[in-house]
């Protein structure tokens, strides 16, 4: 629940409320992945992951796909840190991330979930 809570604060609510020049900042980093269009859409999409989707692991709703949504996020800017030829050191934080929200895909929501059966 906090990194949940620490995530939408300190990245998600700054890149969603940057706006479109935001978006297409944070969008670019797709390039390093193989894709080369809709720079906009993939940046807005990455600040709904890391807003909505965090929100979503705090609730426990939806809790897989929104881990899977939020690797896949993380993975883009492992690959745009390690690209750009930061290393690891730029890419630590991503990469550290990533590895905890794959993981949570096998561990689960927990008991206290919002959607529990």
């Amino acid at each position: 629940m906090a990194l949940g809570a620490f995530y939408i604060y300190a990245h998600g609510w700054r890149k969603l409320a940057g706006g479109v020049h935001e978006w297409h900042q944070i969008g670019m980093a797709v390039r390093f992945v193989g894709i080369h269009f809709l720079y906009d859409f993939w940046g807005l999409m990455a600040a709904l992951s890391e807003t909505i989707g965090c929100a979503l692991v705090i609730l426990g709703f939806c809790f897989r796909p929104a881990c899977m949504l939020l690797f896949i996020t993380l993975f883009v800017a492992c690959a745009m840190h390690l690209g750009s030829g930061q290393g690891l050191k730029g890419a630590s934080e991503a990469l550290e991330l990533a590895i905890v929200f794959f993981s949570l895909l096998f561990i689960g929501p927990g008991k206290y979930s919002v959607d529990k059966s």
